[in-house]
């Protein structure tokens, strides 16, 4: 068994190394190396290939803790393991159980010739790699695969973090267009999309029971009513402005001067814009209970819960479980 050069009493020495704390979380090929050597030195579980690897690379414990884009995981975690996984495709490691791994003649064949880095390239001198790649590609795409054009593309992304930042760019696109129509709508339909949103958030029961619009221009400072739950316990008020331009503090004042006057406490204000400091740093200040929504949280909540928008696709991610498999 190789046993790879790790001295503890110094950061981990390649050519690109160390990771200072002020750079970026080293990509996933970054990983493949420093993870090869620490498999060499015996079977070992995944968990622990991490942290020895973000030890080894310098990654500060605040970068640790920095998570995917959905927030299911740190970054960290899954480049080591795409990295591992990536090795595996290629035959220099093996998993002789789930989540366990360990080094392969073919492997240790690798750190004898001392590479100075282990990349998508040096990957594809294997032919069980190519074939992998082929594999991942599209029946309708698989000519010759290349450093170029391979599935890991961007290099810095694991494919996973590749698909969560394409399905974040496609939201954030259609969030916009999104609030573009919202503002391009009539202000009576404004008001009846914002008691449609609170009852698909989950206030009140059906439109006939909870929600109800009071006045295309308002009743006291109020355009609809809500309630707080099935049982009608509790209401709260709604003010909705489709406007261009900021609301300031007199706006808010009014709708809070409107929720004492129905003696009531709690209130939603939201608006296509935005709001000024001076109306965020009143509604802290104030008994009442008063929610500011501006036009880009507006839509992403229409988004989160499909308020305007509909579904065209469904892209299901799978994992092996780990149940089916095991034996008692």
């Amino acid at each position: 068994m190789v046993q790879a050069i790790l001295r503890e009493d110094r950061p981990y020495q390649l050519r690109g190394y160390p990771f200072p704390s002020d750079m970026a979380l080293p990509t996933y090929q970054d990983c493949m190396l420093p993870a090869l050597r620490l498999i060499a030195q015996g079977v070992v579980k995944r968990g622990d290939v991490v942290q020895r690897v973000a030890d080894l690379l310098g990654v500060t414990e605040e970068d640790r803790q920095r998570l995917l884009p959905s927030g299911k995981g740190p970054v960290i975690l899954s480049r080591v393991a795409w990295a591992i996984a990536y090795m595996k495709q290629a035959g220099l490691v093996e998993a002789p159980r789930r989540g366990v791994y360990r080094i392969t003649d073919r492997g240790e064949e690798l750190l004898r010739s001392a590479p100075q880095k282990i990349d998508i390239p040096l990957l594809e001198r294997y032919p069980e790699f190519i074939e992998f790649q082929n594999r991942s590609r599209p029946s309708t795409d698989r000519s010759t695969p290349s450093s170029s054009d391979g599935p890991d593309q961007p290099s810095e992304s694991t494919p996973e973090e590749a698909l969560e930042l394409a399905h974040g760019q496609l939201r954030q696109s259609l969030e916009a267009d999104l609030l573009d129509q919202v503002r391009a709508a009539s202000p009576a339909f404004f008001e009846q999309l914002v008691v449609d949103l609170l009852l698909r958030i989950g206030y009140g029961g059906s439109r006939e029971e909870a929600g109800r619009v009071i006045g295309g221009s308002g009743d006291g400072g109020v355009d609809g009513i809500i309630s707080e739950d099935r049982l009608g316990l509790d209401v709260i008020y709604i003010q909705a402005k489709r406007w261009a331009d900021n609301v300031g503090r007199p706006e808010v004042e009014k709708f809070a001067g409107a929720l004492q006057g129905h003696r009531a406490m709690k209130g939603v204000f939201l608006t296509t814009a935005g709001f000024t400091k001076g109306a965020e740093e009143y509604v802290r200040r104030i008994d009442a209970r008063i929610v500011l929504i501006d036009g880009v949280k507006l839509a992403s909540l229409m988004y989160e819960h499909n308020v305007g928008v509909a579904v065209r696709a469904q892209y299901e991610v799978k994992q092996i479980d780990s149940d089916y498999f095991g034996e008692e």
